[in-house]
């Protein structure tokens, strides 16, 4: 069993968030709320992520795992306004979603979980540096090194956070000292990543007041937010630097 209401905002940032790394993902119903963890095919990027039951005007449920396609879900969630109630209910018999939106009423056919990847298990990473930086400046440096390439390194330097960005011809250089940084733990790190991903998930970080990025040498970058009521962390595997 499954009946819950909440905001459209609130539920629109976790299908957002999820689908910067997967179109289908299991979802795990349980009485604290909702959690999703997804690895994408490529085995670059995961996704991990929970919207407690607080953060629903309405949440019943008998713990439990759905399979849903988000893109599907999503586009059902485009039609309702920021501040709509939308109303979820899960018809275990007909292995389907009702949502009600206003007048509105969708019914989405599930996915069975089984036939989806199994739940990735995260990493306990105890990475050297940290820093905390606004999500609008994070999203500003990474769209600005598009320009100039397909990768980019990011790194600490002493009390300095640094993104260079190299193409054939062009360079790009984006540098934040920790007094202007939300927070900083510094250490010697530095690694190279796709900018493919992480501008996927500047879309959904780039929203948020504060982003972590925890940050070693050669290592995956790890990203964790709250976005709204939605606590978010990405982990993101570096590309090998070439000789």
């Amino acid at each position: 069993m499954f009946r819950s209401e909440i905001l459209a905002e609130r539920m629109h940032d976790v299908i957002e968030a999820a689908r910067a790394i997967v179109n289908e993902a299991r979802i795990s119903l349980q009485e604290r709320g909702l959690e999703l963890k997804a690895i994408n095919s490529a085995s670059v990027a995961m996704v991990s992520l929970r919207i407690d039951a607080s953060a629903f005007e309405l949440y019943q449920v008998t713990p439990g795992e759905i399979g849903i396609d988000l893109v599907r879900l999503e586009d059902a969630l485009s039609s309702a306004g920021k501040s709509e109630l939308v109303k979820m209910e899960l018809l275990e018999d007909e292995r389907k979603l009702k949502i009600r939106i206003g007048s509105l009423s969708y019914t989405l056919g599930l996915i069975d979980p089984g036939t989806l990847q199994r739940e990735p298990k995260i990493p306990e990473l105890d990475l050297p540096a940290s820093v905390t930086i606004p999500g609008a400046e994070l999203r500003r440096a990474i769209k600005a090194s598009e320009l100039v390439s397909d990768h980019v390194v990011l790194g600490v330097r002493d009390d300095v956070f640094y993104m260079d960005a190299r193409g054939d011809v062009d360079t790009l250089s984006f540098t934040m000292p920790s007094s202007e940084l939300l927070d900083m733990k510094p250490g010697e790190a530095r690694s190279m990543f796709s900018l493919e991903y992480l501008s996927a998930m500047s879309r959904v970080f780039g929203r948020a007041p504060a982003v972590k990025l925890e940050i070693g040498i050669d290592y995956p970058l790890q990203i964790s937010f709250w976005l709204n009521e939605a606590h978010v962390s990405y982990l993101l595997a570096p590309r090998i630097e070439e000789e």
